[in-house]
């Protein structure tokens, strides 16, 4: 099991994620490229709510089609098109989030706001390594 805690040696979180998150032995690493807020057809919803609940389900069908799933995650690394976006990006991903962390064991995470990713109408970009069973 993904251990995940944030101990004391330094402030606590400021948001949904822990300090540190350790994969255990039996498990095989898969490092998953970013993530942006498309559909299977590459049609985008303009807003950054949409755009971050895609993003993050598509994450999910990505960790599913690798044999894992959420539970598997250590560590998320966030990158968000301008501040102004930072509250729908959370408001996209508080649902899966309660979903996917029920127990608020969350993994490592780290967020940039940055002036722009790789398209002018993409707001949000979330890429991850995860710690899957082997098989």
């Amino acid at each position: 099991m993904i251990q995940r805690w944030s101990p004391a040696v330094v402030g606590p979180p400021v948001g949904q994620y822990s300090h540190l998150a350790t994969a255990p032995a039996g498990h095989e690493l898969l490092f998953v490229s970013g993530q942006i807020g498309a559909r299977p057809d590459g049609s985008m919803p303009a807003d950054a709510e949409s755009q971050s609940r895609l993003a993050h389900e598509n994450l999910a069908a990505l960790l599913a089609e690798a044999g894992g799933g959420p539970e598997h995650l250590v560590k998320l690394f966030t990158m968000v098109a301008g501040t102004e976006h930072l509250p729908a990006v959370r408001a996209g991903r508080a649902g899966l989030f309660e979903q996917w962390f029920p127990d608020k064991d969350w993994p490592a995470h780290s967020l940039i706001v940055v002036a722009g990713l790789a398209a002018p109408h993409i707001l949000i970009e979330v890429e991850a390594v995860a710690a899957i069973p082997r098989r």
